[in-house]
């Protein structure tokens, strides 16, 4: 087998940089879209489907249907992931699921804006809920090979965490695309009026991302990198074997918590900069891409502390750092301050938690997976990392409807925007306890015995 290249390793970062545009696109302004706040609805936002919380009261159209993708997205996971394990293909168990997938997932990322009536329908509901559940179900298709090529790739501690900061790289860069929209929209706007515009954006974004999709397939033989064991076990018995693993339970119990924080902040961002900070949605844009750059910043410092320091331990310090982020978010636009100081002052304190927690979770997943192989024989790599989203994205489908349940309290006041930051916070922490339980030093003395 050969040992992969780093030009090789950035050849398969491209792929995250795919997805993460085109899940940037619903992540970021889904909720913006369907249900817009009074700034966006007089700069001439139309309404589609129903607003407020109109299911028993408590729970909105656009929180429902979000919810109920995300728990269809969990339970497709394992089913995809057993599916890659067990795959015979010539070419390899994880890159032709990845090719075959690649034009629907893209396809389909644009149809979710684009709804049949032009006004509130129960048809463009029904329309939403069905485009929303196929792209969860081919991101997955996508995403789940993807990732467990990341422990199978990376053989080694140095080309696991080398692995783990470029796809992070990507992941970033893609995300801050996908929060350039506004740039592109607005420019448009003029011309094609605001809804024709945005979708016009999107498809647009959409075929970049379909390029990048389409660039690990063609450019890796991943038979050339990778010895494949297809796994005779069933989803569920597979899914069962791997959340048996403590170690990885408790994980997992962390991730669930810091992603339903995360999806809380970035579904509400776009809210936090317009309503709280009372600045246009296009610095949305500019204090994402700033983010960004300082966080890429704090990437080279961040693989040297992990050569040194237990990924463990500096995943807690970004647990910490971002929920002091949630709770400078809840007081932004107070006090007098200007809405351009509360944004700088987050850029700077997000960027380095957020270097760590794009780093080095997929390592610590991928350490887990290597150890468990060692332990017990059996090559469960895509079930590890379906596991890991199973569990969160069911978290995720919580956050969805928290956010969206507070983001129609108060909505002149943006007071539904400070519980849901404060909410994100509390939760933040939460995943840092419980990551404290989580035993490293057993895992990597399995993998790299003590002489």
């Amino acid at each position: 087998m050969k040992t992969i290249s780093k030009g090789k390793m950035w050849c398969f970062a491209v792929g995250q940089f795919g997805w993460s545009l085109l899940s940037a696109l619903i992540t970021n302004w889904l909720v913006y879209f369907y249900q817009p706040d009074e700034a966006n609805i007089a700069a001439g936002q139309t309404l589609f489907i129903p607003q407020g919380r109109v299911i028993l009261g408590i729970v909105t159209i656009i929180g429902g249907i979000s919810a109920l993708g995300r728990v269809f997205d969990a339970v497709s996971d394992p089913l995809i992931a057993n599916l890659s394990d067990r795959s015979t293909n010539p070419r390899g168990r994880r890159i032709p699921f990845m090719q075959r997938i690649a034009v629907p997932f893209a396809l389909v990322t644009v149809l979710v804006f684009c709804c049949p009536v032009n006004g509130i329908s129960t048809l463009n509901s029904l329309w939403l809920l069905i485009t929303l559940l196929l792209f969860y179900l081919f991101m997955t298709t996508y995403c789940t090979p993807y990732n467990a090529l990341i422990s199978e790739l990376g053989t080694t501690q140095e080309t696991r965490i080398n692995i783990s900061t470029y796809i992070s790289v990507t992941f970033l860069l893609g995300s801050a695309i996908g929060y350039a929209a506004p740039f592109i929209w607005g420019a448009l706007t003029p011309s094609m009026g605001r809804i024709l515009s945005i979708r016009v954006t999107f498809a647009v974004l959409a075929v970049i991302g379909l390029i990048a999709l389409f660039f690990p397939t063609f450019t890796i033989r991943e038979k050339d990198y990778v010895t494949s064991v297809p796994s005779n076990d069933n989803a569920f018995t597979s899914l069962g074997k791997t959340f048996r693993n403590k170690d990885f339970r408790i994980f997992v119990g962390s991730d669930v918590l810091y992603f339903v924080a995360l999806t809380i902040f970035q579904t509400g961002l776009p809210f936090f900069i317009t309503t709280l900070m009372k600045l246009p949605e296009t610095m949305t844009t500019i204090l994402y891409v700033a983010m960004t750059l300082l966080s890429f910043a704090c990437y080279m410092p961040v693989s040297m502390l992990a050569k040194r320091f237990t990924k463990k331990h500096l995943v807690l310090i970004g647990f910490v750092g971002l929920a002091v982020v949630y709770c400078i978010t809840a007081v932004s636009g107070l006090a007098g301050i200007g809405g351009m100081v509360w944004g700088v002052i987050i850029v700077c304190m997000a960027a380095f938690p957020m270097a760590i927690l794009g780093i080095l979770p997929q390592a610590i997943v991928a350490d887990i997976a290597q150890a468990d192989a060692m332990t017990t024989g059996e090559n469960r790599e895509g079930m590890f990392f379906a596991a890991r989203t199973f569990a969160f994205k069911m978290g995720q489908s919580i956050s969805m409807l928290l956010f969206t349940a507070f983001a129609s309290i108060g909505r002149e006041t943006g007071v539904g925007y400070r519980i849901a930051a404060v909410t994100a916070a509390v939760i933040c922490f939460a995943g840092a306890v419980v990551l404290s339980r989580y035993d490293e030093k057993k895992v990597m003395g399995i993998i790299v015995p003590e002489k």
